[in-house]
């Protein structure tokens, strides 16, 4: 990348209030990634959107949770692409399916969307969406802040960057590109997430004075599991390092945020209770950074059994919902993913 002189991470102030994040838009309602959820997002009070970005063949970004549509399109049903199906390994995991570098953006077009838990959530809107593109999301942003007057952030992820960049399809330079490219996101809010290290440290490197609205998250999973950059160098970094004193200041040098999986937060206990906070809170914003954990979702299957109402997994049960996340809020979290955007602003708007 060419992209402007190096300039430091700084410490990033939280906000007056903690940012209500719309995890993949309204999913808990509608088809994640659908225009339909992100618009149904930022009408729920969403402060950002996000779209989790990957790579078509001819080099489009769209949004979709994972490079391999099988399951969140109608594409298993299409006969006309049954010879697309391919076995891939990516970050270590070994997936058949179809997977969007194998499609041009034409081809996605002609494909709808399903409900990727419609175990959970129901199939009522399967068919009724296309996939988007990260232009159509930002046009969509714009159109609802000139509309509304509020200003609506965009976070998108960089899905499997190490895997996007071995097959010539790198994203980072694209994604700055198709942000300058829109006078809305040359202006308003932007904060880029990766799990990996390597292309945030990059970015990171090379945004320069017209980027000033650009922050960088850095996702943390689970504390066994590796981050793609270095499974793919042969490393043996996981994110339990990444979660140590030395690793928080470490990031602190090229990212303002972290992002890590609630339960590495507030673990649940064996009673299944919320239990005593980690170290991370305080390390992290010791080492200056804001934390803005994921993901809350309101259906008992993802609740801790302290919180679950009845014996259902697919019961959607706002208040615990609700209890789970003011739990979090008085941790003091900066901002938080949500799969349901009206609860959350229901909760930060409570305090």
């Amino acid at each position: 990348m060419v992209l402007g002189p190096p300039v430091p991470a700084i410490a990033c102030e939280p906000p007056a209030r903690p940012v209500v994040i719309a995890h993949r838009g309204a999913s808990a309602v509608l088809p994640e990634h659908t225009l339909a959820a992100y618009a149904r997002a930022i009408e729920d009070g969403a402060d950002f959107i996000e779209p989790d970005l990957v790579a078509t063949r001819d080099g489009v970004l769209v949004a979709r949770h994972e490079n391999e549509i099988g399951g969140t399109t109608d594409v298993a049903q299409r006969p006309d692409f049954a010879a697309r199906k391919r076995r891939k390994v990516i970050d270590g995991e070994a997936f058949e399916g179809w997977f969007t570098e194998d499609f041009t953006l034409a081809e996605l077009k002609t494909l709808r969307a399903r409900e990727r838990l419609p175990g959970l959530r129901g199939t009522a809107h399967d068919g009724r969406y296309e996939i988007a593109t990260l232009d159509e999301i930002i046009a969509l942003a714009s159109e609802h802040a000139a509309h509304t007057g509020r200003r609506i952030g965009l976070i998108p992820e960089i899905k499997h960057p190490s895997h996007f960049r071995r097959i010539g399809l790198p994203m980072e330079e694209r994604l700055l590109q198709a942000l300058a490219g829109h006078a809305y996101t040359r202006e308003e809010p932007v904060v880029i997430q990766s799990f990996e290290q390597a292309n945030l440290r990059e970015l990171r490197k090379h945004l320069g004075p017209s980027h000033r609205n650009i922050r960088l998250l850095q996702l943390l999973g689970p504390a066994d599991t590796q981050p793609g950059d270095a499974l793919a160098a042969g490393k043996p970094t996981r994110y339990a390092d990444l979660m140590t004193s030395e690793g928080l200041q470490d990031i602190a040098g090229y990212a303002d945020i972290i992002g890590p999986w609630t339960r590495l937060l507030i673990p649940v206990t064996e009673g299944g209770a919320l239990g005593a906070p980690t170290p991370l809170m305080a390390d992290a914003r010791r080492a200056g950074l804001q934390v803005w954990p994921y993901t809350f979702r309101p259906e008992n299957h993802f609740l801790p059994a302290a919180q679950q109402e009845g014996g259902d997994p697919s019961t959607r049960n706002e208040a615990g919902a609700l209890v789970e996340i003011r739990v979090y809020l008085a941790l003091g979290i900066g901002g938080f993913f949500t799969d349901d955007p009206a609860l959350g602003r229901r909760a930060v708007d409570a305090r």
